[in-house]
């Protein structure tokens, strides 16, 4: 019985770590970019701010526009999710992936 004790109080501390480590993510700001667009994100993958550095004509050039903002989006929430990666990797190999 004491065994079970001491297992769920070190599951009770994992997971107090963990949720510690999630929030310092959220907290964290990522910033993608591409040829025209930078995007900012915060850990809980929302979008921040949006700034288009183009000066052509946005008219002749909006499907390019399009796929700049979602080059430079994704490249921010890739780094948002090897952020989480880096800072709980551990735990979830200790935890046999569940996390």
């Amino acid at each position: 019985m004491n065994n079970m004790k001491n297992i769920m109080a070190q599951a009770q501390r994992m997971q107090i770590e963990i949720q510690k480590k999630q929030e310092e993510v959220q907290k964290m700001t990522f910033v993608g970019k591409s040829e025209w667009i930078t995007a900012t994100v915060n850990g809980k993958k929302e979008v921040l701010k949006i700034e288009i550095n183009y000066e052509g004509d946005l008219n002749e050039d909006r499907d390019m526009l399009a796929d700049m903002i979602s080059i430079a989006l994704s490249n921010a929430l890739k780094q948002v999710d090897k952020e989480y990666e880096k800072k709980l990797g551990a735990y979830g190999s200790q935890l046999g992936g569940l996390i």
